[in-house]
């Protein structure tokens, strides 16, 4: 029973980073800076989703896979994917944290539930908010070796693309969560891919 339960966590790991690495790679509006691009995208939406549901580790490396290959296959972006990589891990991470050890997200219904499946996803996404621009900035300055100028330029653009995205990942995970999550509790799945609370 518990390889079952694994096969089935890694499956599920497995789809998230396919719906991450489509969301981040199709569903993407690129914005060049003097720094290098940045992008309003989905990606983030379906790393949140997939921590709230498998928990914060899975969830980080859903998101980290799905969306450090899309910026592995895309030359704008291929110099940026160890930034990207460390960056989704830790958004995972933060919000299964919050979802799953602060909240206890699966042991709860109606209002309480969906105060903390809000407040889960936005620590994920305002770690993401204050990180991206800083590690966006030394990361471009100090590893690429860009000029300062133009590492904070992009750091302020990084700064008003990733409010936008965590804001839009905010909102649709949160809706897909509630959506999706009865009928996976009814039919025993939930139970088998979350982690203990």
């Amino acid at each position: 029973m518990n390889q079952h339960k694994s096969i089935l966590k890694l499956c599920v790991t497995g789809l998230f980073a396919a719906l991450a690495y489509v969301a981040f790679t199709y569903l993407k509006i690129n914005i060049p800076t003097p720094g290098g691009y940045t992008a309003f995208h989905l990606g983030n939406t379906f790393c949140v989703l997939a921590a709230l549901l498998i928990g914060g580790v899975p969830g980080g490396i859903a998101g980290a896979i799905g969306m450090g290959i899309g910026d592995v296959l895309d030359p704008l972006y291929i110099t940026v994917a160890p930034k990207t990589i460390i960056l989704k891990l830790m958004i995972g991470i933060v919000t299964g944290l919050v979802a799953h050890k602060v909240f206890h997200i699966n042991q709860l219904e109606g209002k309480k539930l969906v105060k903390a499946t809000v407040l889960s996803t936005s620590a994920g996404m305002l770690f993401n908010i204050v990180g991206e621009p800083l590690f966006s900035y030394f990361y471009t300055a100090f590893i690429l070796g860009a000029p300062e100028k133009a590492a904070k330029t992009l750091a302020a653009w990084n700064a008003i693309t990733t409010t936008t995205n965590a804001v839009i990942a905010i909102i649709i995970s949160t809706m897909l969560y509630l959506a999706i999550r009865p009928r996976l509790k009814n039919n025993g799945v939930l139970q088998q891919i979350s982690p203990k609370e």
